[in-house]
This record gives C-alpha cells, structure tokens and sequence, in this order.
C-alpha cells in the first residue's frame, strides 16, 4: 500500500477543495416557443383521426396485419377500385386497411361482391361510436 506524505495530501485537499467550490448548481429555466400554426395543424390532424375511426359508416376491411403489408394492400386496393377511398387504422397489434363509406349495409354490401373476388379475407364493418 502506498503511503501519501502530508505534504501531497494537504496538496490534493486543497485542490478539491477549490475546483469544487466553482460547481454550482444550474438555475436556468428553458422556455420553448413553438409556432401557433402547430398546434393548429395538430388539432386538425386529431379531429380527423377522430373522425376516420368512429363514424357511423359502413366500411369493407380488406386487410389485417403487418404495417408494410397494409400499405401494399392500400396501394393495389386503391388501383383496382379508384371510386373508394380508404385508409389505414391502427388497433393493436395490427395495421387495418378499411375502403369505403357507405350510408348503408345493402350499398356496402354491393361493393362487397366485386371485392371479395379480389380479396379473401373481407369484413363488413360499421365502426361504434
């Protein structure tokens, strides 16, 4: 074991000493600005969220799953029928492509037909409130 001399250690006290003194806590307050255009866009994109999810429409699920899959899905839906608009819904775990909006279960059910021919696994879905 090493031995310190009184010297050193009278040497070393006094330079922690003195650094440490210099340290003083920070008392700076942070004050974000942000554009008040955000917080208007923001609004806008929830009530639309809001909307897509639960109005009282019919719609057609044509797919359930994967984030990726469910853009392709969207994309080649979109493709083959350019009268329906749709759109993905994200319940977890899965990424859920919905197409239409129909006033009524027999509207929705004639577009039903044509897209089951397309796509196996199809659901007719009227989103709660």
């Amino acid at each position: 074991m090493r031995i310190i001399t009184t010297s050193k250690f009278i040497f070393f006290t006094i330079a922690l000493s003195i650094s440490t003194s210099k340290l003083v806590a920070q008392d700076l307050s942070t004050n974000i600005r942000q554009d008040s255009k955000f917080e208007q866009l923001l609004n806008e994109k929830r009530k639309t969220n809001s909307s897509i999810a639960v109005n009282e429409r019919y719609k057609i699920q044509i797919f359930s799953g994967e984030s990726e899959k469910a853009k392709k899905a969207l994309y080649d839906c979109k493709q083959e029928f350019p009268d329906l608009d749709g759109t993905i819904v994200f319940n977890t775990p899965n990424y859920k492509v919905w197409i239409g909006d129909f006033r009524s279960r027999i509207e929705a059910e004639k577009y039903l037909v044509d897209i089951r021919k397309k796509y196996s696994n199809v659901h007719l879905i009227k989103p709660k409130k």
